[in-house]
């Protein structure tokens, strides 16, 4: 597949999720909470986990933002269903690696469809709507009770 048109499917993938978020919904039986926002862009999201014996049961989000924004939190959210919490945080890392620009330094094989993100790397003004979804995982599975700001 050519470069073209791996970068189309890939802004497909981030449309489709965008329009359609998954687990975009209170999670009733959530035992951690976070709040996030992106004040550059107007992102807000709040994030809702159900955490028992160290690994995420279950996970939903709330909140309005851009394609990118939406489209990461709905991609994150069912990425880390079922994950432990120490795979969650490994997974963190590696967004945040592909993220920052440190494209050799980050695993693609661990981030799997993830990977469709790499791209905003070139545009930092996005980066921060990208990871906000992160942040305020990490922010709920260290029940700091903070609101994450992406200032």
């Amino acid at each position: 597949m050519s470069q073209p048109e791996l970068r189309e499917l890939y802004q497909e993938l981030i449309l489709e999720h965008s329009k359609k978020p998954r687990n975009f919904h209170v999670l009733e039986h959530a035992n951690h909470m976070a709040e996030g926002f992106n004040p550059l862009c107007g992102d807000r999201l709040k994030l809702y986990l159900q955490i028992k014996d160290g690994a995420i049961q279950d996970i939903g989000f709330q909140g309005s933002g851009c394609a990118i924004s939406k489209a990461s939190a709905s991609m994150m959210t069912t990425y880390m269903k079922g994950k432990k919490i120490s795979e969650a945080k490994e997974l963190f890392g590696e967004f945040h690696k592909m993220l920052s620009g440190e494209h050799g330094t980050f695993d693609p094989a661990k981030l799997g469809k993830l990977s469709v993100f790499s791209g905003v790397s070139e545009f930092p003004v996005r980066v921060k709507c990208a990871t906000l979804a992160w942040h305020t995982l990490k922010a709920g599975l260290e029940e700091n009770g903070k609101t994450v700001c992406t200032e």
